[in-house]
């Protein structure tokens, strides 16, 4: 038996590049393996509603799932998933495609993600740093998935123009015709405008600002996302819009069926943080609906890039 590879029921977990030591986690790692050691996926939505914890929700409400589920993902596909954290997106991928390769830095992210699918037999997880796993890769994908990881890239990418550095490596993995997917918040989304406060670092109006003295984060305008793609060489683009964002979507707009006015009313729900409330989102979505700018102000992005033939 290989002493780099541990089995959770079906999935294997692979440490060949793994440091020894999980650099990134936010807490909850312990509860949530506990959580998903003694208890079903049918049992998620009420531990979720007796707990009132915004860690738990974002981890395991099968509502994350919906950014993916609407994908045309076949059965014969691979799919290379970058920064899988406790799996909310894993299962939905896996249950789409042949195989799903995960890539996680950090091993208690990795077991909790290894034990709520265990049954699942077309997952592997490797378990490092994206930039040591990525030398071993060898197959070609269908779907690379960058689901909230795309704006960490400043962190692990050691480049003058990491963004752009972080695509060109990963579309060396892609498949002809193959996708990769990423889902980001909108640095112009409406609700940093009406009062909620940025992301990643817990502050107000940081990346309408410019993230004036941040390096390790940064997200996007539509703009800003076409740009990367195109100093990418990734230039077939295709934008969604998932509301309210893509951490929790009811809802997948695209550019062929956007929100008509009267639509966008559930705009409270922020979980993870206090905010302000400066203005009336829904009154003001109608009137961005109403002139036609809904892609810029969308809170969150959803971008399929490929490679033009």
């Amino acid at each position: 038996m290989d002493n780099n590879i541990e089995y959770i029921g079906k999935v294997a977990l692979h440490y060949d590049c793994y440091s020894g030591k999980d650099l990134y986690e936010d807490g909850s790692e312990d509860e949530l393996l506990n959580i998903v050691s003694n208890h079903g996926e049918n049992e998620y939505n009420s531990i979720i509603d007796q707990r009132k914890d915004w860690a738990i929700l974002y981890h395991l409400s099968d509502i994350r799932e919906n950014i993916v589920d609407w994908m045309p993902i076949g059965k014969s596909d691979e799919v290379l998933e970058i920064g899988a954290g406790c799996g909310a997106i894993t299962g939905a991928l896996a249950r789409k495609a042949a195989h799903v390769d995960c890539i996680e830095l950090s091993r208690k992210r990795s077991l909790v993600n290894a034990t709520r699918h265990k049954d699942m037999d077309n997952i592997d997880i490797q378990v490092g740093n994206f930039q040591d796993v990525e030398k071993s890769l060898t197959k070609k994908y269908q779907y690379i998935t960058l689901i909230g990881v795309l704006e960490y890239a400043a962190s692990y990418i050691k480049s003058d123009e990491p963004y752009v550095e972080f695509l060109n490596i990963i579309k060396k993995h892609l498949a002809p015709e193959g996708k990769i997917v990423v889902a980001i918040e909108n640095k112009y989304g409406l609700k940093y405008w009406a009062g909620c406060k940025e992301d990643h670092l817990g502050t107000y109006y940081s990346g309408i600002e410019g993230y004036i003295g941040v390096d390790s984060v940064k997200t996007f305008s539509k703009n800003g996302l076409l740009k990367l793609g195109e100093e990418s060489g990734l230039t077939d683009m295709e934008f969604y819009y998932p509301y309210p964002d893509y951490k929790l979507p009811m809802i997948v707009y695209s550019d062929d069926y956007l929100p008509k006015q009267g639509e966008l009313t559930n705009n409270l729900r922020n979980f993870d943080a206090e905010r302000m409330m400066v203005f009336d989102e829904s009154k003001a979505f109608d009137n961005i609906i109403s002139d036609g700018m809904f892609d810029i102000f969308s809170n969150s992005y959803l971008v399929l890039y490929g490679m033009t033939e």
